[in-house]
């Protein structure tokens, strides 16, 4: 019902602002069409299953978004949940951006339950973890030193977690505890090798009188389809970069789809059995392949296939929690004022508490897990962790998609006895937290040795910054290695989890202060 009545709200909203041709909306009528739905779910080849979650719908909403009175239901979620946890918090989120005391420049509190939770574990010398997973570099492509938005985005999340005097670590040392034994951050990385070595893509040039740039231009047609009048009305471009050959240029697009069709003939008949067994992509040699990166094949030279490797951040975009794999909260909102405030942007969760219980562990013990919460932590975490075989699904291997990529009535498949699950079915188990910190700081080492990836700890202030940012471009090999030696130590790389770099740029206090941090800065709502 909660559902039904936001989406009859916003129509009615929208309507009255933009739509008013357009039928209103009962909520009455609507709301017993949704009431009326089988609480049965057929499943093929003929069997039922029977819903076990309790769902409550929550919402950040206004009059100027909305047309309601102010309504911040999400952040109270999240903190009610916060200080009902007993165990363990698992928060992946685009931002964390909080503040710990009331009155500040930032205004939602999350991070003050946080710290109080914390608190209230280490004065009773409980174990509780918190861990949070964020992208390396939040909101906005670009080079750091030179993007205010990422700095101060950044920065807002720098004050959060650990400095300006009110961060959650400082507060944590305050009461005289470690914030280290008790929270800890971490982000996402990949890696892989760009299949277009400059002497391949000169070949099929040479044969074809076609560029890769004239077969992206094709493709484009073919999946824009027939006369797209936005695309036609500026002569049908397509901007592309050809790997390793040109720099950004522009493509005629076809006019038809029979005219894009004969260049991709044309250009793939160049083509050679043995092109064919070179991989797109090398990536899945972080997951659980059955082959090696070291036997990969190459159509290029060495040093050609040393400069296509290439390495960037795994970008995180979804928003949720996970409290003592019971309860979790999923849906639109990032973990800032923006979306947690209420009269920000407008969003809307999910709480979901699954009645479904399995047998689990939590701290060693044996532990009544929801199926839901625990199955749907343990395969984000197996992931991250490198856990689960390569999921290369295209329209030739159809047979790899699994059920997790299923909707329902799909079933899906009970993994909850694997090996992999046990490895991650603890989350405060020394085994496990070996697993998961010894697996970041293994993958952080070897990224850091071939690119230098920045953001990373070992930068610590714009001097360290300047010196260590790599001088080619962004993502490609700096280390003095051949193709061979990277590929050897890329193959330890296991998932995608790096460490957190909570100390990128610590010795730059002018960063997380300054006017910028007070409330003469009337457009840092607009960011935070």
């Amino acid at each position: 019902r909660d559902a039904v009545q936001h989406f009859v709200e916003r129509w009615a909203f929208v309507r009255n602002q933009k739509y008013p041709n357009y039928p209103p909306l009962s909520l009455s009528n609507t709301s017993a069409a949704a009431e009326n739905q089988p609480s049965t779910v057929t499943l093929p080849p003929g069997g039922t299953m029977k819903p076990s979650c309790k769902v409550q719908v929550c919402r950040s909403v206004c009059d100027w978004s909305h047309g309601v009175p102010t309504e911040q239901s999400i952040q109270n979620a999240y903190i009610g949940l916060i200080q009902e946890a007993k165990h363990f918090i698992y928060i992946e989120n685009q931002f964390f951006i909080s503040n710990t005391v009331a009155g500040g420049l930032v205004v939602n509190l999350i991070a003050k339950a946080l710290v109080e939770r914390i608190l209230k574990a280490a004065t009773a010398g409980e174990k509780f973890k918190v861990i949070v997973m964020i992208p390396e570099v939040p909101g906005f492509p670009g080079k750091i030193e030179d993007t205010r938005t990422i700095k101060l985005i950044m920065a807002a999340q720098w004050r959060t977690v650990n400095r300006a005097g009110f961060s959650i670590a400082e507060m944590i040392t305050k009461a005289g505890y470690d914030p280290k034994d008790y929270i800890s951050y971490y982000h996402l990385r990949s890696y892989d090798r760009i299949n277009g070595p400059r002497s391949f893509l000169e070949n099929i040039l040479k044969k074809t009188g076609y560029s890769y740039g004239h077969a992206q231009a094709a493709l484009a047609r073919i999946w824009l389809g027939a006369g797209n009048p936005e695309w036609d009305k500026n002569n049908g471009t397509l901007n592309t970069v050809e790997p390793e050959i040109s720099p950004t240029r522009s493509w005629s697009i076809p006019k038809t789809i029979a005219e894009a069709k004969k260049i991709l003939e044309t250009y793939e008949s160049a083509s050679t059995p043995s092109d064919r067994e070179v991989n797109d992509s090398v990536g899945q040699h972080a997951l659980q392949d059955s082959t090696k990166l070291q036997d990969e094949r190459w159509l290029g030279n060495n040093d050609e296939e040393r400069n296509c490797i290439i390495s960037e951040l795994t970008y995180i975009h979804s928003k949720l929690m996970i409290v003592d794999d019971l309860k979790v909260v999923i849906g639109s909102a990032n973990l800032n004022d923006r979306s947690m405030k209420g009269d920000g942007d407008s969003e809307i969760v999910v709480v979901v508490e699954d009645t479904d219980m399995i047998p689990s562990k939590m701290n060693g013990q044996s532990y009544q897990a929801a199926r839901f919460a625990a199955t749907f932590r343990r395969a984000l975490f197996k992931e991250h962790l490198g856990l689960i075989p390569p999921q290369n699904c295209t329209p030739t291997n159809a047979h790899d998609v699994t059920t997790f990529m299923t909707p329902v009535p799909n079933a899906q498949i009970d993994t909850t006895n694997s090996p992999e699950d046990h490895l991650v079915e603890d989350p405060l188990s020394d085994e496990f937290l070996a697993l998961w910190n010894g697996t970041a700081k293994n993958n952080t080492d070897i990224f850091w040795n071939i690119f230098r990836t920045v953001p990373n700890n070992a930068v610590k202030s714009w001097t360290d910054y300047n010196q260590d940012i790599p001088s080619v471009s962004e993502g490609h090999v700096v280390a003095n290695l051949s193709a061979e030696e990277i590929k050897k130590q890329l193959s330890g790389v296991k998932g995608h989890i790096v460490q957190g770099y909570m100390d990128f740029l610590i010795e730059e206090p002018g960063l997380v202060g300054g006017w910028e941090w007070t409330w003469l800065n009337i457009f840092l709502p607009l960011y935070i």
